[in-house]
Protein backbone atom coordinates (compact mmCIF):
# COMPACT_ATOMS: atom_id res chain seq x y z
CA UNK A 1 0.00 0.00 0.00
CA UNK A 2 1.13 3.36 -0.91
CA UNK A 3 0.38 6.48 1.36
CA UNK A 4 0.22 9.40 -0.90
CA UNK A 5 0.98 12.61 0.84
CA UNK A 6 -0.01 15.97 -0.38
CA UNK A 7 2.54 17.94 -2.37
CA UNK A 8 5.12 15.24 -2.36
CA UNK A 9 6.31 13.14 -5.32
CA UNK A 10 7.98 9.69 -5.15
CA UNK A 11 10.29 8.68 -7.56
CA UNK A 12 11.46 4.88 -7.58
CA UNK A 13 14.64 4.55 -9.43
CA UNK A 14 14.88 0.29 -9.50
CA UNK A 15 12.31 -2.36 -9.59
CA UNK A 16 11.15 -4.35 -7.06
CA UNK A 17 10.50 -8.07 -8.03
CA UNK A 18 9.03 -10.51 -5.99
CA UNK A 19 12.21 -12.96 -6.23
CA UNK A 20 14.96 -11.63 -4.09
CA UNK A 21 18.62 -12.62 -5.07
CA UNK A 22 19.89 -14.62 -2.00
CA UNK A 23 23.48 -13.68 -2.70
CA UNK A 24 25.23 -11.44 -0.80
CA UNK A 25 26.82 -8.92 -3.41
CA UNK A 26 28.61 -6.01 -2.54
CA UNK A 27 26.42 -3.04 -3.01
CA UNK A 28 27.57 -0.87 -6.18
CA UNK A 29 25.85 2.08 -8.24
CA UNK A 30 22.93 0.23 -9.34
CA UNK A 31 22.54 -2.68 -6.71
CA UNK A 32 21.24 -2.45 -3.34
CA UNK A 33 20.98 0.84 -1.60
CA UNK A 34 20.33 1.78 2.36
CA UNK A 35 18.32 4.49 4.33
CA UNK A 36 19.51 5.38 7.48
CA UNK A 37 16.49 6.56 9.36
CA UNK A 38 17.02 8.83 12.20
CA UNK A 39 20.75 10.17 12.98
CA UNK A 40 22.11 13.16 14.56
CA UNK A 41 24.05 14.98 11.84
CA UNK A 42 24.41 18.31 13.96
CA UNK A 43 25.77 16.08 16.60
CA UNK A 44 29.51 17.37 17.27
CA UNK A 45 30.45 13.99 16.70
CA UNK A 46 29.10 13.77 13.77
CA UNK A 47 29.03 17.55 12.51
CA UNK A 48 33.05 17.83 13.18
CA UNK A 49 34.07 15.59 10.02
CA UNK A 50 30.70 15.79 7.67
CA UNK A 51 32.55 15.11 4.42
CA UNK A 52 34.09 12.34 5.62
CA UNK A 53 31.00 10.61 7.23
CA UNK A 54 29.04 11.20 3.50
CA UNK A 55 32.17 9.32 2.03
CA UNK A 56 32.05 6.17 4.40
CA UNK A 57 28.17 6.35 3.53
CA UNK A 58 28.47 6.14 0.00
CA UNK A 59 31.11 3.26 -0.25
CA UNK A 60 28.32 1.58 2.95
CA UNK A 61 25.65 1.73 0.03
CA UNK A 62 23.58 4.67 2.26
CA UNK A 63 22.05 7.14 -0.54
CA UNK A 64 20.03 9.06 2.49
CA UNK A 65 20.19 10.28 5.86
CA UNK A 66 17.28 12.00 7.64
CA UNK A 67 18.36 13.85 10.53
CA UNK A 68 16.97 14.37 13.82
CA UNK A 69 15.78 17.28 15.70
CA UNK A 70 15.06 17.00 18.95
CA UNK A 71 14.39 20.76 19.92
CA UNK A 72 13.96 23.60 18.12
CA UNK A 73 17.68 24.43 18.13
CA UNK A 74 18.93 21.54 16.66
CA UNK A 75 15.57 20.96 14.32
CA UNK A 76 16.80 24.26 12.53
CA UNK A 77 19.97 22.34 12.11
CA UNK A 78 18.92 19.25 10.64
CA UNK A 79 16.55 21.91 8.06
CA UNK A 80 19.99 23.62 7.21
CA UNK A 81 22.08 20.54 6.96
CA UNK A 82 19.21 19.56 4.39
CA UNK A 83 19.40 22.10 2.07
CA UNK A 84 23.27 21.94 1.77
CA UNK A 85 22.75 17.72 1.18
CA UNK A 86 21.19 16.67 -1.35
CA UNK A 87 21.40 13.18 0.82
CA UNK A 88 20.00 14.95 3.88
CA UNK A 89 16.18 15.16 5.17
CA UNK A 90 15.05 16.44 7.91
CA UNK A 91 12.81 16.46 10.91
CA UNK A 92 11.68 18.81 13.43
CA UNK A 93 10.11 18.25 17.32
CA UNK A 94 10.47 18.35 20.93
CA UNK A 95 12.35 15.07 22.44
CA UNK A 96 10.60 13.97 25.73
CA UNK A 97 13.97 14.90 27.80
CA UNK A 98 12.91 18.50 27.39
CA UNK A 99 8.95 18.03 27.29
CA UNK A 100 6.82 20.74 28.41
CA UNK A 101 3.67 22.59 27.19
CA UNK A 102 4.76 24.00 24.35
CA UNK A 103 3.67 28.09 23.83
CA UNK A 104 2.04 29.26 20.64
CA UNK A 105 4.69 30.51 19.56
CA UNK A 106 6.84 27.53 19.92
CA UNK A 107 4.50 25.73 17.95
CA UNK A 108 4.10 28.06 15.76
CA UNK A 109 8.38 28.01 14.89
CA UNK A 110 8.21 23.95 14.70
CA UNK A 111 5.42 24.59 12.26
CA UNK A 112 7.52 27.08 9.79
CA UNK A 113 10.28 24.79 10.06
CA UNK A 114 8.18 21.76 8.99
CA UNK A 115 7.04 23.63 6.04
CA UNK A 116 10.23 23.25 4.21
CA UNK A 117 10.02 20.73 1.72
CA UNK A 118 13.36 18.59 2.95
CA UNK A 119 11.16 18.49 6.19
CA UNK A 120 9.56 14.91 6.25
CA UNK A 121 8.19 14.04 9.36
CA UNK A 122 7.47 15.58 12.81
CA UNK A 123 9.85 14.46 16.16
CA UNK A 124 11.27 12.67 17.59
CA UNK A 125 8.57 13.14 20.18
CA UNK A 126 7.31 10.92 22.58
CA UNK A 127 7.84 8.94 26.07
CA UNK A 128 10.14 8.77 28.01
CA UNK A 129 10.19 6.28 31.28
CA UNK A 130 13.18 5.51 31.73
CA UNK A 131 14.93 8.25 31.83
CA UNK A 132 11.90 9.93 33.40
CA UNK A 133 13.71 13.62 32.97
CA UNK A 134 10.14 15.43 33.05
CA UNK A 135 7.16 14.99 34.67
CA UNK A 136 5.15 12.51 32.68
CA UNK A 137 2.08 14.91 32.64
CA UNK A 138 4.68 17.01 30.76
CA UNK A 139 5.62 14.03 28.48
CA UNK A 140 1.96 13.78 27.57
CA UNK A 141 0.88 16.92 26.98
CA UNK A 142 4.34 17.42 24.45
CA UNK A 143 3.40 14.22 22.68
CA UNK A 144 -0.22 15.08 21.85
CA UNK A 145 1.07 18.68 20.96
CA UNK A 146 2.88 17.38 18.52
CA UNK A 147 0.20 14.93 17.72
CA UNK A 148 -1.53 17.71 16.29
CA UNK A 149 1.12 19.74 14.46
CA UNK A 150 1.55 16.07 12.42
CA UNK A 151 -1.90 15.79 11.72
CA UNK A 152 -2.28 19.92 10.92
CA UNK A 153 1.33 19.07 8.42
CA UNK A 154 0.49 15.82 6.84
CA UNK A 155 3.94 14.57 8.00
CA UNK A 156 4.38 11.22 9.68
CA UNK A 157 5.42 10.84 13.32
CA UNK A 158 8.85 9.81 14.58
CA UNK A 159 8.09 8.21 17.93
CA UNK A 160 10.68 7.81 20.90
CA UNK A 161 9.03 5.24 22.98
CA UNK A 162 10.76 3.81 25.95
CA UNK A 163 9.28 1.75 28.71
CA UNK A 164 6.17 3.47 28.10
CA UNK A 165 4.04 1.84 25.38
CA UNK A 166 1.13 1.31 27.32
CA UNK A 167 0.74 5.18 27.75
CA UNK A 168 1.96 5.75 24.63
CA UNK A 169 -0.98 3.76 22.79
CA UNK A 170 -3.45 5.02 25.02
CA UNK A 171 -2.42 8.22 24.22
CA UNK A 172 -2.12 8.10 20.10
CA UNK A 173 -4.93 5.88 19.24
CA UNK A 174 -7.24 8.66 18.71
CA UNK A 175 -4.88 10.32 16.44
CA UNK A 176 -4.30 7.39 14.47
CA UNK A 177 -7.08 7.55 11.59
CA UNK A 178 -6.20 11.06 11.30
CA UNK A 179 -1.81 10.67 11.20
CA UNK A 180 0.13 9.61 8.41
CA UNK A 181 2.08 5.97 8.55
CA UNK A 182 4.75 6.69 11.16
CA UNK A 183 7.61 5.18 12.85
CA UNK A 184 8.35 3.69 16.27
CA UNK A 185 12.08 4.40 16.04
CA UNK A 186 15.06 2.55 18.17
CA UNK A 187 11.86 0.00 18.97
CA UNK A 188 12.33 -1.56 22.36
CA UNK A 189 9.42 -3.47 22.98
CA UNK A 190 8.92 -6.97 22.92
CA UNK A 191 6.56 -9.19 20.13
CA UNK A 192 3.52 -8.56 21.98
CA UNK A 193 3.70 -4.96 21.89
CA UNK A 194 4.77 -4.92 18.57
CA UNK A 195 1.52 -6.90 17.32
CA UNK A 196 0.03 -3.85 18.42
CA UNK A 197 1.76 -1.38 17.35
CA UNK A 198 1.24 -2.96 13.65
CA UNK A 199 -2.17 -3.40 14.05
CA UNK A 200 -2.51 0.47 14.47
CA UNK A 201 -0.50 1.16 11.42
CA UNK A 202 3.44 2.02 12.95
CA UNK A 203 6.53 1.13 11.38
CA UNK A 204 9.47 -0.62 13.40
CA UNK A 205 12.70 0.93 12.97
CA UNK A 206 15.19 -1.04 14.14
CA UNK A 207 18.43 0.35 15.12
CA UNK A 208 22.63 -1.38 15.82
CA UNK A 209 21.65 -2.34 19.16
CA UNK A 210 19.83 -5.83 16.89
CA UNK A 211 23.22 -6.78 16.85
CA UNK A 212 23.95 -7.28 20.45
CA UNK A 213 24.41 -10.71 22.27
CA UNK A 214 21.31 -9.76 25.17
CA UNK A 215 19.14 -8.04 22.44
CA UNK A 216 16.77 -11.41 22.17
CA UNK A 217 13.63 -9.48 22.63
CA UNK A 218 14.54 -7.17 19.70
CA UNK A 219 15.68 -10.27 17.27
CA UNK A 220 12.46 -11.79 17.95
CA UNK A 221 10.54 -8.78 16.65
CA UNK A 222 12.65 -8.62 13.65
CA UNK A 223 12.38 -12.52 12.68
CA UNK A 224 8.92 -12.23 12.81
CA UNK A 225 7.22 -8.69 11.97
CA UNK A 226 6.41 -8.44 8.15
CA UNK A 227 9.91 -6.87 6.60
CA UNK A 228 7.15 -4.30 4.65
CA UNK A 229 6.71 -2.61 8.15
CA UNK A 230 10.50 -2.38 8.93
CA UNK A 231 12.73 0.62 8.72
CA UNK A 232 16.87 0.68 9.99
CA UNK A 233 18.62 3.34 11.89
CA UNK A 234 21.60 4.47 13.27
CA UNK A 235 20.52 6.82 15.79
CA UNK A 236 24.07 8.41 15.18
CA UNK A 237 26.75 9.03 17.40
CA UNK A 238 24.84 6.43 19.63
CA UNK A 239 23.94 2.75 19.67
CA UNK A 240 26.43 1.62 17.81
CA UNK A 241 26.38 -1.76 16.43
CA UNK A 242 28.98 -4.40 16.42
CA UNK A 243 32.27 -4.62 15.52
CA UNK A 244 32.08 -0.82 16.56
CA UNK A 245 30.57 -1.18 19.91
CA UNK A 246 32.26 1.30 22.23
CA UNK A 247 32.81 4.03 19.49
CA UNK A 248 30.65 6.59 18.10
CA UNK A 249 28.06 5.38 15.68
CA UNK A 250 27.64 7.15 12.18
CA UNK A 251 25.23 6.41 9.30
CA UNK A 252 27.88 4.27 7.57
CA UNK A 253 27.13 1.55 10.15
CA UNK A 254 23.35 1.27 9.43
CA UNK A 255 24.61 -1.61 6.78
CA UNK A 256 25.66 -3.77 9.78
CA UNK A 257 22.38 -3.40 11.18
CA UNK A 258 20.73 -4.43 7.46
CA UNK A 259 22.92 -7.61 7.25
CA UNK A 260 22.10 -8.71 10.97
CA UNK A 261 18.04 -8.11 10.21
CA UNK A 262 19.22 -10.30 6.94
CA UNK A 263 21.02 -13.16 8.69
CA UNK A 264 17.71 -13.13 11.34
CA UNK A 265 15.52 -13.60 8.74
CA UNK A 266 17.23 -15.72 7.09
CA UNK A 267 17.09 -13.39 3.10
CA UNK A 268 19.36 -11.72 1.72
CA UNK A 269 21.31 -8.26 2.60
CA UNK A 270 19.67 -7.10 -0.73
CA UNK A 271 16.34 -8.21 -0.18
CA UNK A 272 16.71 -5.74 3.19
CA UNK A 273 18.06 -3.08 1.77
CA UNK A 274 15.61 -3.43 -1.22
CA UNK A 275 12.61 -3.59 1.43
CA UNK A 276 13.24 -1.06 3.98
CA UNK A 277 14.70 1.46 1.61
CA UNK A 278 11.23 1.04 0.09
CA UNK A 279 9.07 1.35 3.13
CA UNK A 280 11.41 4.74 4.08
CA UNK A 281 10.23 6.03 0.77
CA UNK A 282 6.76 5.31 1.40
CA UNK A 283 6.51 6.61 5.14
CA UNK A 284 9.11 9.75 4.85
CA UNK A 285 8.12 10.22 0.77
CA UNK A 286 11.50 11.10 -0.68
CA UNK A 287 13.09 9.88 -3.81
CA UNK A 288 16.84 8.83 -3.81
CA UNK A 289 19.50 11.30 -4.46
CA UNK A 290 21.73 9.97 -7.33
Amino acid sequence: MFVHVAGREWVFLFQFTEEMDDRMCPVTESSAWLVDTHAHLDFPELSADLEGVFERCRAAGVAVIISIGIDEKTSRAAVDLSRRYPQVYATVGQHPHGARKLSDKEMQKLADLASDPKVVAIGEMGLDYYRDRQPRPSQKACLEQQLELAIQCRKPGVFHIRQAHDDFLKIVAPYVDRLQPSVLHCFSGDWKIAVRCLDMGFYLSIPGTVTYKNAQDQQLVVRKAPLDRLLVETDAPYLTPVPFRGKPNEPAYVRYTAEKIAELRGCSFEAVAEATSRNAQRVFGFSRCV
